[in-house]
């Protein structure tokens, strides 16, 4: 059965379409600039200023800044920092937040305010690089993983979404012979897979962003990941981008087209991963925020 809509209702449907419309528009042509102008060649650049589709090709700019062999080390730096970090940023979030989804253990009011207070204020960027250097985490994966390992923001939504499954699903597993620990992994994570990959994109791209804490930990910088790279290329784009060890006898792109290329390899991983993602991402962000 069909229901004729009055005019209003279709004037408001078509002002909503467009202002989605304009609001997409928005965000991608912006992106569509950068693609397009880390392909055309600097001629075409200068000349048209704003491009959405070069009628020159080139891939110049990607050789210069794939040409040496710290940016493939860092792009596999980067892989394995984000994920061994976002599996230990899911493990530990869920160990947290299983406990704390339960309404009867002891102290939970206490706990769940020092959490609060965590995600408000923090000690500082020289209490944690002390405390760092102390655990003798410097110049090491750990460095960069351990500190935030629980984001608390991150691990709340894990809990309301925890506090929303049915209670008789742990009783039964309980009854079963079950602990704690078997009805987590066994039971919990399992159906909490939307949250879970919710985190894991939000833990992912904040690893695979992350280049300020490798600089203030990592001395060593063939353990620098490609975010820290692809900023040493940006800064020295205009006098050339050299390394100790090799240099490039090429005369280099300008440092426009440079940081057009950057952009795009620093985000075209994320991009590919998250259409894996996108079918949970908006029920496990919702569900997780909807109840305390």
């Amino acid at each position: 059965m069909t229901v004729d809509k009055s005019w209003a209702s279709r004037l408001a449907d078509v002002a909503i379409y467009l202002t989605l419309s304009l609001s997409a528009l928005v965000c991608i042509i912006p992106f569509l600039y950068i693609v397009a102008g880390s392909f055309a060649t600097p001629q075409e650049l200068a000349e048209r200023g704003f491009i959405l589709f070069p009628t020159q090709f080139t891939l110049d700019t990607y050789e210069y800044v794939l040409s040496t062999a710290t940016i493939p080390a860092g792009l596999l730096t980067s892989v394995k920092l984000t994920v061994v970090g976002t599996a230990v940023n899911l493990l530990m979030t869920a160990l947290m937040a299983y406990p704390l989804a339960r309404r009867d253990l002891a102290g939970r009011g206490w706990i769940m305010y020092m959490v609060v207070f965590a995600m408000l204020f923090n000690g500082g960027m020289i209490p944690t690089y002390i405390v760092v250097k102390e655990a003798g985490l410097l110049n090491s994966m750990w460095s960069l993983i351990l500190p935030g390992a629980i984001s608390a923001f991150n691990m709340i939504v894990m809990k309301n979404f925890f506090q929303q499954l049915p209670e008789g699903l742990e009783e039964s597993a309980k009854i079963d012979g079950c602990n704690d620990l078997s009805i987590l992994f066994r039971i919990v994570v399992p159906l909490s897979m939307p949250v879970i990959a919710t985190l894991a994109l939000f833990y992912g791209v904040g690893h695979w962003n992350s280049y300020f804490s490798a600089i203030l930990y990592m001395n060593d910088a063939e353990q620098w990941p490609v975010q820290v790279w692809l900023r040493q290329i940006v800064i020295l784009s205009v006098g050339g981008f050299s390394e100790s060890t090799e240099s490039l006898e090429s005369v280099p792109p300008p440092a426009e087209t440079i940081k057009m290329a950057v952009i795009v390899v620093s985000t075209v991983p994320m991009l590919l991963v998250y259409p894996f993602l996108q079918k949970y991402f908006a029920k496990g962000a919702l569900l997780g925020s909807v109840k305390g």
